[in-house]
C-alpha cells in the first residue's frame, strides 16, 4: 500500500503514555514508547495479528490452528501456539516472570484472547471514535461527530495485516475489519459534505477506494466529497477509471450510487446520501437481489424526533448490507416509540433486500418459554431451502419447533449440553439464511424475555454471522431491567461494535407536530405546553391524549385547553373510553386482556361462549376507539394497540371475574388448542392463576407437562420454576404422588446441571420423605444416595459420612436387592474416598453384582442410569488400585460400550483417564481425556471435565510435551475449578501437579504442591491419595539428594500403608521404586 495517510504510532501513544502500542489497522507493527518492536518469526507475527484483529474475544486452540496452517497443520502444532503465545508474552511484557501469565494475551479454557490496555490497540481506538461520533450524531453534535471520524479513520495505513500471508479460513476476520473502515468512511464523507468540510475525509477516502477499488459506495463517496472540495476534474477521472474497472473486470455498468455520484458532478447539484449496498465482497458483482437502503430524505412517516436514532440504526443497517455485522440496543420508558422505531428500518431494510425477522417478548407467566426464539427461528428456516430446512429440524431446533402433548411426555429430558448444541444451531442456521441474504433479527421487549432467551441473544450477539444485523429493544423502567437481563446487556455490552441508542422524551416542537400529525389540527401553545406536561414528552401518551383533547375540540390556535377533567396517565384514558362501551363489549375487551398483546378471534370467541362473528362485532366499538386493531399479517387475530393499553384494561377487572376469566382461558386453550401449538405453558399459567377455582391436580399435571415441555426446549430455568410451582401447588393440597412426580423431574433437571450438587439436596430429601410416605423404598433410596453424592463431592465428611452409614444399614435390613447394592455402593465409595480400598473393592463388588442386573435407556430412569454410569467408573478406578489392572480396563470397556452420547462419553472419558492416572499410564489415559474433550468441546461437564483436562495437562507433562508449561495450565485450572467451590479429588490432582513439577525439573514447584496436597489430605480425608503423595515424597527426596535411608523410610511405609489398605497398585508401584534404590551404585548414594 503505497497511500500514506498519518502514522498511527503517536496518536495512539497519546492514550497509552510511553507503553505499549500496537498496530493492526495496516502492517502488523508494534512499539514500546518510540522503540519499534520486532514481532518475531511469520508465524508467531501471524498468531499475534489473529488475536489482535478479535480483540477480546476467545479463539480456541483448534480454531487458531486451523487459521494458521489451514488444512495443513503439523502434529506439533499446538506445541508451536503455545510456544509462540510464551514468545509474546515475553516481548509484550518483558518483566514477565517465568510461566507468567501476563496481562494482555491471556488463556481462557482451551482458548486464548488478547485484552488490549486503553490506548494500546489501534483497532480499539478506531471502534471507540467511530462509537463516539454515533453517539455525537444522534445528540446532534454533528461537528464533534465528524472529529471523532477523522480521528478514526487516520489510525489506519492500509488493509488490516497487511504484508501477512494469511488463507482463506481468515481472509473473512481481515476482511470484516476492513468492511469497518469502508463503512465508518461513507458514514465519515457524507457528513463531512453535509457540514461542508469534505476536505477532512478525502484522505481516508482515497486510502479507501485504493484498499477496494470495486467498492461502488466508497467510490461514490469518493466522487461526492472530491466534487464538494472543488475537485471536480478529479471527481470525474475516479469516476471514468471505476466505470472502466467495472466493464473491464467484472463487465457490469456503474451502479445507481455511482451513477448518483456522476449525476452530481455533472450537474453541480446535490446528490442523495450514499448508501453502504450489501453485497458482495468488495470487487464482486451485485448479487440479483441487492438494493441500498432507502434514501434518509423521507424520514419514517409520522416518526417525530427520531432522526438521529433512526441515523444509528440505518448505519448499523448499511454496515450489514455491505458484509459486515450490526448489533443495537434500543431502550426507553414504556410508550416512548421503540417498537415504532424497528419498525421503520425493519421497513428499510426489507427494502434493501434484507430478511427481517421478528422476536416478540410477551408479559406474563403464561407466555411459553423461548417463546421469541421459536418465532425468530421458524422464520430463519423458512427463508432455507427444503432439504437444509428438514435436515435443521431434526436436532435441537426440531424440539424447540415442533412439539406436541404426545412427544413431551414421550421423550427423554435433554441433556445438560443440549442448550448449547441449540445455541450453536441458531448461530449456524442464521449464518447458513445470511448467506442468502442479509438478515435483520429484531427481538422486541426484551424486558419480558425469560432468561434462556435472554441467554440466547447474548450468544447470537457474541457469536454474529457475517451480513447479520440484530436489534433487541427493552424498557428501562417500569419494570426496571432484571439480574439476567441486566447481566445479558453487560455481556453484549462488550461485544465489539455495538450500539446502544436511548430513547428519550420528546420536546415541546416535536410534540406539537406529533400532536398536528395525529389530529390535522395545529395545536395551540397553550395546549402543546398542557399536554407536554402532562404527558412528559412520551409519544404514545402524546398521542392517547391528544386524540381525546381533540374529540373535545380544544386543540385550536383559539382555543384555551381545557385542564379540568383531562386524564393524566393511560389508565385514564383506557377507562374514560371504555365508559360508553356496553356490557358485552367491555366484557369481550376484559377477557381479551387476559389471553395476552395478540389475541385469537377464534379462542376469544370460545372463551366468550359466542360465534367469532358476533365476537368481532361486540368488538367494533372497541377498534373504533383505538384500543384495539388488526395483527399485522393475521386475519384471524387482533392485537392491543400497545401493551400499556392491554395493561389498562387488565386493571380495570375486577380480581374476582379475573380469576374466572384465567379459568375458562385455561378450559377453552384444551379444548381448541392443536398439537405442537405451544399452549401447554400458557394453559398451566391459566390454570395457576386461577387459584383455588381450579382443581389443584389438573393444575399440578399441568404445570409439570409445562415444565418437560420447557425443558425439551432447553430453556432450563422456566422448566424449574413450573415445576417448582407445581411442587408447591401439589404439597399444599396435599397431593403427595403428584408431588413426587415433580420433585423427580425438578431432581433431575437440578442434578442434569449440578451433578446433582448440594443445591439439589433440599429437594432430594423432601423427595426421601414423600416416598417412604408412599411406601416407595427403592425410590426413598435412591434420593438419600443422590444426596449423600451431592455432599461427598463437595467434601463435606460431616454429613456424606452418616447418611453413608444409615444407607449401609437400611440396605442390610431391606429384602429389596436394589437397596441392599445402594447400600453397599454408598458405603464403598466413602471407604474408598476415606482410603480403606479393601473394604471399598469389596463393597462395590458386591454391589456392581446387584446392580448390573437392571438395564434399560437413560430416558426410562435418568437418576438412576446416571448414577449406574458412575457407579461403573468408580469400580474401575477401585479395582485398579486394587491391583487388578486388567479387570479395571474391563470395566471401563463395558461402560465405553454404553453409549456415545457426549455425557456418557464424557463420563467414560473422566474414569479411563483417572483410572490410567493412577496406574501410571500417560499415553492411555491422554488418549482418553482427548476423546472425552472432543465430546465435550465447550465445557458444558464442567464438574467431570475439569478431571479430564487435568490428566491431559498430566499426560503431555509425563510425555515430555512442554511439561513446565502443562503444570502451569493445570495449576489454574484446580484453583478456579477445584478449590472455589472445593471439589471431590483436589487431593489426587494437586499430587498429579506434584508429579508434573517434578518431570519439569522444577523442585521447589513440586515442593509446594506437594505440601499443598498433604494439608488436603488432611483437611479433607482423601486418603485414597495418600499412597500416590507417599511416593511422590519419596521421589521428591531423591531428586533433592537426600540420604537413601530417608527415601527408603518414605517408599517403603508407602508400601506398608497401601498394602494394608487395600491398594495394592501403589503398594507394587513403591516396591518398584524401592527396587531402583537397590540398583544404585553402592546402594544407591542420595
Amino acid at each position: 500500500m503505497t497511500v500514506p495517510v498519518r502514522s498511527a504510532g503517536p496518536e495512539v501513544a497519546s492514550a497509552a503514555g510511553d507503553g505499549l502500542r500496537l498496530q493492526i489497522l495496516g502492517p502488523l507493527r508494534l512499539w514500546r514508547g518510540d522503540q519499534e518492536l520486532d514481532a518475531g518469526p511469520r508465524q508467531q507475527a501471524y498468531l499475534l495479528a489473529l488475536l489482535l484483529a478479535r480483540d477480546g474475544q476467545l479463539i480456541s486452540t483448534a480454531e487458531l490452528v486451523d487459521l494458521i496452517w489451514d488444512d495443513d497443520a503439523p502434529a506439533s502444532a499446538v506445541n508451536v501456539i503455545h510456544k509462540y503465545v510464551g514468545a509474546l508474552r515475553r516481548l509484550l511484557e518483558p518483566s514477565l516472570p517465568v510461566r507468567g501469565i501476563g496481562s494482555y494475551l491471556q488463556r481462557r479454557g482451551n482458548g486464548y484472547l488478547f485484552r488490549a490496555g486503553p490506548g494500546m490497540l489501534d483497532l480499539a481506538v478506531f471502534r471507540e471514535s467511530v462509537q463516539a461520533a454515533g453517539q455525537a450524531v444522534a445528540r446532534q453534535r454533528r461537528e464533534a461527530a465528524l472529529d471523532c471520524y477523522v480521528e478514526a479513520l487516520g489510525l489506519w495505513q492500509g488493509s488490516t495485516g497487511e504484508g501477512l500471508t494469511y488463507g482463506p479460513a481468515a481472509m473473512p476476520i481481515f476482511a470484516s475489519l476492513d468492511s469497518e473502515f469502508l463503512s465508518a468512511c461513507v458514514a465519515a464523507a457524507e457528513l463531512a459534505v453535509s457540514l461542508g468540510r469534505p476536505e477532512r475525509v478525502l484522505p481516508p477516502l482515497r486510502l479507501a477506494a485504493t484498499m477496494s477499488p470495486l467498492h461502488e459506495p466508497v467510490q461514490a463517496s469518493l466522487i461526492v466529497t472530491l466534487d464538494a472540495a472543488g475537485q471536480q476534474a478529479q471527481a470525474l477521472s475516479v469516476y471514468q477509471t471505476v466505470r472502466n474497472r467495472l466493464a473491464g473486470e467484472l463487465g457490469v455498468d456503474p451502479g445507481p450510487a455511482l451513477r448518483a455520484a456522476h449525476q452530481r458532478v455533472l450537474n453541480d447539484a446535490p446528490a442523495p446520501p450514499v448508501r453502504m449496498a450489501d453485497g458482495q465482497p468488495a470487487g464482486q458483482p451485485p448479487a440479483p437481489w441487492q438494493r441500498t437502503l432507502p434514501s434518509a430524505e423521507p424520514s419514517g412517516a409520522g416518526l417525530v424526533g427520531r432522526a438521529a436514532e433512526l441515523s444509528v440504526l440505518r448505519h448499523a443497517a448499511a454496515t450489514t448490507l455491505a458484509g459486515g455485522r450490526g448489533l443495537v440496543i434500543v431502550e426507553g420508558e414504556p410508550g416512548v416509540g421503540k417498537t415504532r422505531l424497528l419498525e421503520e428500518i425493519a421497513a428499510e431494510a426489507e427494502g434493501g433486500g434484507a430478511l427481517v425477522v421478528w422476536g416478540r417478548c410477551l408479559e406474563g407467566e403464561g407466555t411459553p418459554s423461548m417463546w421469541p426464539w421459536v418465532q425468530a427461528a421458524g422464520t430463519v428456516l423458512g427463508a432455507l431451502p427444503t432439504a437444509v430446512r428438514q435436515n435443521r429440524l431434526t436436532a435441537e431446533l426440531g424440539r424447540l419447533l415442533n412439539l406436541d402433548d404426545e412427544d413431551v411426555t414421550a421423550r427423554a429430558l435433554p441433556d445438560g449440553r443440549a442448550q448449547f448444541r441449540l445455541f450453536e444451531q441458531v448461530v449456524a442456521v442464521v449464518g447458513e439464511v445470511s448467506a442468502l441474504r442479509p438478515t435483520l433479527i429484531v427481538i422486541d421487549d426484551l424486558q419480558w424475555a425469560d432468561v434462556t432467551s435472554l441467554q440466547l441473544f447474548g450468544h447470537l450477539a457474541a457469536r454474529l454471522p457475517a451480513r447479520t444485523m440484530v436489534v433487541g429493544a427493552l424498557r428501562d423502567r417500569a419494570p426496571v431491567p432484571g439480574t439476567e437481563l441486566s447481566r445479558m446487556l453487560a455481556a453484549v455490552s462488550r461485544v465489539s461494535g455495538q450500539r446502544r441508542v436511548h430513547l428519550g422524551p420528546l420536546g415541546p416542537a416535536e410534540v406539537a407536530e406529533l400532536v398536528r400529525g395525529e389530529t390535522g389540527r395545529r395545536p395551540s401553545p397553550d395546549a402543546v405546553r398542557d399536554i407536554h406536561t402532562r404527558t412528559g414528552g412520551n409519544p404514545f401518551f402524546v398521542r392517547e391524549l391528544s386524540l381525546l383533547l381533540s374529540t373535545g375540540g380544544v386543540l385550536g390556535e383559539d382555543e384555551a385547553p381545557a385542564r379540568a377533567g383531562v386524564p393524566s396517565t393511560v389508565l385514564d384514558v383506557v377507562r374514560d373510553r371504555m365508559t360508553d362501551l356496553d356490557d358485552g363489549a367491555r366484557g369481550l375487551l376484559q377477557i381479551a386482556a387476559i389471553i395476552g398483546r395478540d389475541i385469537d378471534l377464534r379462542l376469544l370467541a370460545e372463551v366468550a361462549d359466542l360465534d367469532v362473528q358476533i365476537s368481532l362485532d361486540r368488538l367494533g366499538p372497541v377498534e373504533a376507539l383505538g384500543l384495539l386493531e388488526p395483527a399485522p399479517g393475521n386475519s384471524f387475530f387482533l392485537r392491543f394497540s400497545h401493551d400499556l393499553v392491554r395493561e389498562a384494561v387488565a386493571r380495570t377487572t375486577p380480581q374476582s371475574r379475573t380469576s374466572r376469566l384465567h379459568l375458562r382461558v385455561a378450559d377453552a386453550l384444551e379444548r381448541t388448542g392443536s398439537p405442537g401449538d405451544h399452549a401447554a405453558e400458557r394453559v398451566a399459567h391459566h390454570l395457576w392463576s386461577a387459584g383455588p377455582l381450579a382443581d389443584p391436580r389438573r393444575t399440578v399435571t399441568a404445570l409439570v407437562r409445562a415444565g418437560r415441555r420447557a425443558a425439551i426446549k432447553s430453556a432450563f430455568e422456566a422448566a424449574e420454576r413450573q415445576l417448582r410451582t407445581a411442587v408447591q401447588v401439589a404439597r399444599e393440597a396435599s397431593l403427595a404422588e403428584r408431588e413426587l412426580s415433580a420433585l423427580s423431574q425438578l431432581i433431575a433437571i437440578r442434578g442434569m446441571l449440578t451433578m446433582y450438587g448440594t443445591s439439589t439436596v433440599d429437594l432430594l430429601e423432601r423427595a426421601e420423605q414423600l416416598a417412604r410416605s408412599l411406601d416407595r423404598e427403592l425410590d426413598a433410596t435412591v434420593f438419600l444416595y443422590s444426596r449423600w453424592a451431592a455432599h461427598a463431592q463437595g467434601l463435606e465428611r460431616d454429613h456424606s459420612r452418616p447418611l453413608a452409614r444409615r444407607m449401609l444399614e437400611q440396605g442390610e435390613a431391606s429384602a429389596d436387592p436394589l437397596v441392599r447394592a445402594y447400600g453397599l455402593q454408598t458405603w464403598g465409595l466413602q471407604q474408598f474416598t476415606e482410603g480403606d480400598n479393601e473394604e471399598a473393592f469389596r463393597c462395590l463388588s458386591e454391589a456392581g453384582r446387584i446392580l448390573m442386573t437392571r438395564g434399560g435407556p437413560r430416558e426410562e430412569d435418568p437418576v438412576w442410569y446416571d448414577l449406574k454410569l458412575l457407579m461403573i467408573g468408580k469400580l474401575a478406578e477401585t479395582t485398579a488400585l486394587h491391583g487388578d489392572v486388567e479387570g479395571a480396563r474391563s470395566l471401563l470397556t463395558m461402560l465405553e460400550a454404553a453409549g456415545d452420547d457426549p455425557f456418557t462419553v464424557t463420563v467414560w472419558a473422566t474414569h479411563t483417564s483417572r483410572t490410567e492416572a493412577f496406574i501410571g499410564d500417560p499415553v492411555r489415559a491422554l488418549r482418553a481425556a482427548e476423546r472425552g474433550i472432543a465430546a465435550d468441546p465447550h465445557f458444558s461437564f464442567v464438574f467431570l471435565g475439569t478431571y479430564q483436562r487435568l490428566v491431559r495437562y498430566w499426560a503431555l507433562a509425563k510425555t515430555g510435551r512442554d511439561p513446565a508449561g502443562a503444570a502451569a495450565e493445570a495449576e489454574r485450572l484446580i484453583a478456579t475449578n477445584l478449590l472455589d467451590p472445593l471439589r471431590a479429588s483436589v487431593t489426587i490432582f494437586i499430587g498429579l501437579l506434584c508429579e508434573m513439577w517434578l518431570t519439569a525439573g522444577a523442585l521447589d514447584q513440586a515442593a509446594a504442591a506437594l505440601d499443598r496436597a498433604e494439608n488436603c489430605l488432611g483437611r479433607y480425608n482423601e486418603g485414597f491419595a495418600e499412597g500416590l503423595l507417599l511416593l511422590l515424597r519419596a521421589r521428591l527426596l531423591q531428586a533433592n539428594g537426600k540420604p537413601v535411608a530417608e527415601v527408603r523410610a518414605i517408599a517403603d511405609k508407602c508400601r506398608r500403608l497401601s498394602a494394608e489398605r487395600g491398594n495394592h497398585l501403589y503398594a507394587r508401584r513403591a516396591e518398584e521404586f524401592l527396587a531402583t534404590l537397590d540398583r544404585l551404585p553402592g546402594g544407591g548414594a542420595g
